[in-house]
Parts: structure tokens; sequence; C-alpha cells
């Protein structure tokens, strides 16, 4: 249960510890912001442990961009040994939405496009969900697919596909209306 002091707080996560590094207590973590401030500026970040509901404050020290791993590297204070980093693995650093950054035009949080419905530009028909983001080349869209009657029994997982999200394929993004409009190619869908 969430305390007092962190019940009426909405979070937004900005990345994901993925393990220790070195035998110092540092700690490597894959990014889920574009914000690199957020991982080289020194001063208070939210932890979420894996297993927790209630994040814990923690006090950035240093960070760093490994080069090749598109992970950073932090610093983290009261972390001091390897076994102590070990212990952070799949927990979630945070920070609050009050602190979010300002954004460029065409430019989007990751927390604001969960959740969105997709619908075909040319049909008006709703297809899916946006369910997460994957940084690559492009930044990816992950679809949960509604399923028709024909494709899925009801106990079946539903299908998702990825969709880049680039602005010929995703033209517009209604966050008022919580809906993307995609016009997707032949056999991006299907």
């Amino acid at each position: 249960m969430p305390s007092p002091e962190t019940a009426e707080i909405d979070w937004l996560p900005i990345g994901r510890i993925v393990g220790p590094h070195g035998l110092n207590g540092e700690v490597r973590v894959y990014p889920d912001t574009d914000f690199p401030e957020r991982f080289e500026q020194p001063g208070q970040r939210w932890l979420l442990k894996s297993g927790s509901s209630t994040p814990e404050p923690i006090k950035l020290i240093k960070g760093r961009f490994q080069d090749g791993k598109g992970l950073y590297i932090l610093k983290l204070a009261g972390i001091n040994h390897r076994d102590q980093a070990e212990a952070l693995r799949d927990a979630k650093l945070l920070v609050t939405v009050d602190d979010r950054l300002p954004l460029e035009p065409g430019e989007f949080h990751v927390g604001d496009l969960m959740g969105l419905a997709v619908i075909v530009q040319t049909t008006g028909e709703q297809i899916g969900t946006v369910i997460d983001v994957y940084r690559a080349g492009n930044d990816l869209l992950e679809v949960t697919l509604i399923p028709t009657s024909l494709e899925h029994a009801p106990q079946d997982k539903p299908r998702t596909v990825l969709i880049p999200f680039v602005e010929a394929i995703v033209p517009v993004v209604d966050l008022a209306q919580r809906r993307i409009e995609i016009t997707p190619p032949a056999g991006l869908i299907d």
C-alpha cells in the first residue's frame, strides 16, 4: 500500500535496472526516456523495486551512457557493493509526472501513448490498442489487435503487431481523443 506521501503522486517511468555493473554498486539501466539528463544529472529519483507497489526515494550520484549498449551506468546513493546492485535488478526508476520535461512539436511521452486506440484512417475501423513502445532506428508501437471472430477463440492470446512510429504510417496522434490513426502499408497488420 502506498505511503501517505506517495499515495496521490502520479509516476513517470524513466528506466529499468537490468543488473549490476562492476563491483562497486553501479547499476546498468535500460532507458524508457529520450532525455539523457534523467541519468546524467545528479538528484532525486524514485525506485520501484520488483514486487513492490511503493516507490522509495533514491539519490542519483552520477551517470554515464555506455556506448554501443544503449544503456546507462548509474551510481546511486547507498548502493556500494555488487550484491546491493544485484538486489535492484528489474527495479524501475521513476520521476513524478510533475517533473516532465518539455517536448518539441511531434514528440510524445511514452506513457501518453499507452492505451491509445489504433484506427485505420481510411476506414475508421479500430484495429487495436497501443500496449508498448520499443526503441529502434524508428520507434515501434506494439499494438494488441482486436481479434475477429474467425481468427481466435476467446481463450487464445491476442495477436500483436509492431507499427513503425513514423509520420508516413502514423499521421495522427490525438491525445485528447485517446487515439492514433494509421495508414498501414500492405501486409503490416495482416
